[in-house]
């Protein structure tokens, strides 16, 4: 457990970060607070060796001035990029209601999984503001055509509906929901550790690309990745019909034993 946060749990046991929001009281209102805790909560896990995948189980006044209003925004804005540009897989369980800001923590993540029944918002244009600090990251999972009718009614809409539009990858009844998250996080920690953010970084890179702009890049990160040893382990490791050694712990016996 990692001490010093009021407004969420941060746990690394083994491989996998966990970060809970904890002040259902509130619905995990985002404030200044919760923003600043989120930041240092994902900074503390990309910084981590061990971690190797991170889970993560707005209201503001109107009184601000423009510059108060541009100072909390920016908070958000960093924080969103933070969880986006996180060198560990990061994978957003979603139950109950994610509204505004909350939309933007499910987006922001790499893999993203919701219960059934849980409702979502992008409500500020009923404010008579807008969702816009985590609109790059909404627009990139649901595409323009979708964030046209959510962003400019500011609709509930169901998990069903999220997961059609893309916002979330799977949607399960409430019950299974860590279950499915840890097939998810299995299958990650079953991948190579550096071939996992590597491919994360090539995802931010070749999107929005032609295949010829692209081409010089993904043939130097292609011939990159076969010469580390991680490839050449991986490739060991199955002619010789084994684990990898990324998916094993040693003992307290010195010995090796593979993770079931």
């Amino acid at each position: 457990m990692t001490d010093g946060f009021e407004r969420l749990r941060l746990a690394v046991e083994g491989p996998v970060a966990r970060i809970v929001l904890a002040r259902p009281e509130v619905r995990n209102a985002f404030d200044d607070g919760l923003i600043e805790e989120l930041t240092r909560a994902f900074g503390v896990c990309a910084a981590d060796p061990s971690a190797r995948v991170v889970v993560n189980w707005m209201r503001r006044a109107g009184t601000y001035t423009r510059e108060e209003n541009e100072r909390d925004a920016e908070r958000m804005a960093r924080m969103l990029r933070t969880i986006d540009a996180c060198p560990k897989p990061v994978v957003a369980l979603a139950h109950g209601a994610a509204i505004g800001g909350g939309v933007g923590l499910v987006a922001a993540a790499d893999i993203a999984i919701a219960a059934e029944g849980t409702v979502f918002s992008l409500a500020e244009v009923k404010l008579g503001i807008l969702p816009a600090v985590i609109s790059p990251y909404v627009l990139r999972a649901i595409g323009a055509r979708n964030a046209r009718n959510v962003f400019l009614t500011g609709e509930r809409f169901e998990a069903g509906e999220a997961r059609r539009i893309g916002l979330v990858h799977e949607v399960v009844p409430a019950a299974d929901l860590e279950a499915a998250g840890g097939r998810k996080v299995a299958a990650l920690l079953a991948s190579g550790p550096e071939a996992v953010g590597a491919a994360k970084r090539l995802i931010e890179q070749v999107s929005g690309k032609s295949p010829d702009e692209a081409m010089a890049l993904t043939v130097r990160a292609m011939s990159e990745r076969r010469a580390s040893a991680e490839a050449r382990e991986g490739l060991s490791a199955f002619l010789e019909k084994r684990r990898p050694s990324w998916t094993q712990a040693p003992d307290p016996a010195g010995k090796t034993e593979a993770k079931e």
